[in-house]
């Protein structure tokens, strides 16, 4: 959710610093449910003598790692108009897209190991279902507003002074201005 937040909610201008505050609390709620089921997993790992469960772990080693190296980057992060703000861009959906998928992978994983009913395991696929699902329409209609605008900037006029009532300030809210006729 948190990545769906930051891609999709901070194209409007009225969302601006919202969609910012929600997504680290989103993405701060994950890593920290996420550095839980690392430790619960080091305590059972260290209470099943013989029984070892390499993929599953070491995804989970990979994920604590990449978490916490996202959390740090936050405290790294150059101001928007900075030189190296592209690459630390780069660099930070890189990883939390990377932490997106082995998370989906480790999770399965792990159902595979705890063998729970299959209701757990159908309402998980549904929730990634859904989420997947919003992300492509939001994805859709983002295209579509930036489509839009890119026809209504090159006639020379914005509709509506751009998304939200703002200044045409482009799809992803960098400053692109063109002038009203």
């Amino acid at each position: 959710m948190g990545a769906i937040i930051a891609r999709y909610l901070k194209v409007f201008k009225s969302a601006d610093p919202a969609w910012f505050y929600l997504h680290v609390l989103c993405q701060f709620s994950a890593y920290v449910v996420g550095v839980a089921g690392w430790g619960t997993g080091l305590k059972l790992g260290s209470e099943s003598v013989g029984v070892q469960f390499d993929a599953h772990r070491t995804i989970g080693i990979i994920l604590f790692c990449l978490g916490t190296l996202q959390v740090f980057a936050l405290l790294v992060r150059p101001k928007p108009e900075h030189k190296y703000r592209l690459y630390w861009n780069i660099y930070h959906h890189l990883v939390g897209y990377t932490v997106i998928i082995l998370s989906v992978v480790n999770i399965f994983k792990g159902f595979d190991i705890l063998e729970p009913e299959k209701k757990w395991k159908h309402a998980y696929i549904g929730v990634i279902v859904a989420l997947a699902s919003t992300a492509v329409l939001l994805e859709a209609y983002t295209w579509f507003v930036a489509i839009r605008r890119k026809r209504s900037e090159s006639e020379g006029k914005l509709p509506y002074g751009g998304v939200n009532g703002g200044e045409g300030n482009g799809v992803y809210g960098h400053g692109v201005r063109t002038q009203q006729a």
